[in-house]
């Protein structure tokens, strides 16, 4: 199983939630779909996956996904923004 290091978004440069998965596809999904309503992404309708990476190890999408929440907004935008600088939802193309 691929573990995967996530953000997902509301809109363009808005609130942005770091996540690591071992099922992305389904993850995102449930973001979607709100399955957990009282969820940080629930409550701030983050449904648009903006950005993600593959990791073969779980310990290595753990460390990328608690790297990646420390750093400031703007290097998270930078990193999102040098795969899909328009901000294109990505889910479609799972």
């Amino acid at each position: 199983m691929k573990h995967c290091v996530y953000i997902i978004t509301n809109k363009p440069r808005g609130v942005i939630y770091v996540g690591k998965t071992g099922q992305l596809k389904k993850r995102i999904y449930q973001h979607k779909k709100k399955a957990h309503p009282s969820t940080f992404s629930a409550r701030y309708n983050l449904d648009k996956l903006v950005y993600f990476e593959y990791y073969e190890m779980g310990d290595e999408a753990k460390l990328k996904e608690k790297q990646i929440k420390k750093w400031n907004r703007d290097w998270k935008i930078e990193l999102i923004e040098k795969q899909n600088p328009d901000w294109k939802d990505l889910y479609e193309e799972l």
